[in-house]
């Protein structure tokens, strides 16, 4: 029996998934043991309920379907189904590199099949390490895609800053007031959703303790990049910067891929062709 979990932002999508999987449930061919109304949730969910068979929406605030792709632990990650309301770019994704995608409204049929697929990979270890080779390639096209002006060899072409110089300072919006922080606290940069984040580091007045503190700007990516000491700052996945000197771990992952650990704890994915580059700039 093939224990469930369904991830997508909308109730009524969840409560679908849910539905076209009762009588699958009732003939004791799965369980639905959990679901999470967004990405974040739903790795934490993760960490603690063994999931065999996973339905993945796409498009979701803050951490969409494919960064919890690839988030999820390479070593206990269960089989994945993506959900998704048409959209061009994720089909393209998903038929080039042979990956199982589920479009929305989900009809019966379609969805039998995909469990059937998916209770094929569970009981066969060679079409499970086949489907972990797929999303790997998935990955793959995503970066390849994202990545503005990479070269053959995965790294990306420096631009010159927009400044005579690179930054020393930031200012961010906060409440009624603009704060200029120094480039030196900049964990990370991170987007989702078009949505800026940048991750500083600070220390607590009433403990001395340091924290880590989030910031959404109007910054890109690009812009921020450009502007960003190359010695000193690294883009190492289409949707992160990190300080280099910040890293204090490197975890093998998936395909290749490196979960970086960070200052105060915090965690990145960086993509394959990244990961190559910055072990070999930190000459490992």
């Amino acid at each position: 029996m093939l224990k469930v979990m369904i991830i997508d932002d909308e109730k009524p999508a969840r409560n679908r998934v849910r539905r076209l999987l009762s009588s699958l449930e009732e003939s004791n061919r799965l369980e639905i043991v959990a679901e999470a109304d967004n990405g974040i949730s739903g790795l934490k969910i993760l960490e603690k309920q063994a999931v065999d068979l996973l339905f993945l929406d796409i498009n979701m605030p803050e951490l969409d379907g494919f960064g919890v792709l690839e988030r999820l632990d390479p070593a206990s990650r269960p089989i994945v189904i993506f959900t998704t309301a048409y959209d061009e770019y994720a089909i393209k994704a998903f038929e080039e590199n042979a990956v199982d995608y589920l479009l929305k409204p989900i009809g019966q049929d379609r969805m039998e099949k995909a469990v059937q697929r998916a209770e094929k990979i569970h009981t066969t270890p060679q079409s499970r390490e086949s489907r972990e080779e797929h999303l790997g390639k998935l990955l793959d096209w995503l970066d390849a895609k994202s990545f503005p002006g990479n070269d053959e060899a995965g790294t990306t072409t420096a631009k010159p800053p927009l400044t005579a110089e690179y930054l020393k300072q930031i200012s961010i919006p906060f409440r009624d007031r603009i704060l200029i922080i120094p480039v030196d606290r900049l964990v990370s940069a991170e987007i989702s959703e078009g949505i800026t984040r940048l991750i500083i580091s600070e220390v607590d007045e009433a403990t001395k303790r340091q924290t880590l503190r989030e910031h959404i700007v109007a910054y890109t990516l690009e812009t921020l990049e450009s502007n960003l000491d190359p010695e000193r700052f690294m883009r190492v996945h289409r949707a992160t910067i990190v300080q280099v000197g910040l890293i204090t771990e490197m975890i093998p992952w998936f395909s290749g891929r490196y979960k970086l650990v960070l200052t105060g704890g915090h965690e990145v994915i960086a993509s394959r062709e990244r990961s190559k580059a910055l072990k070999e700039r930190l000459m490992m």
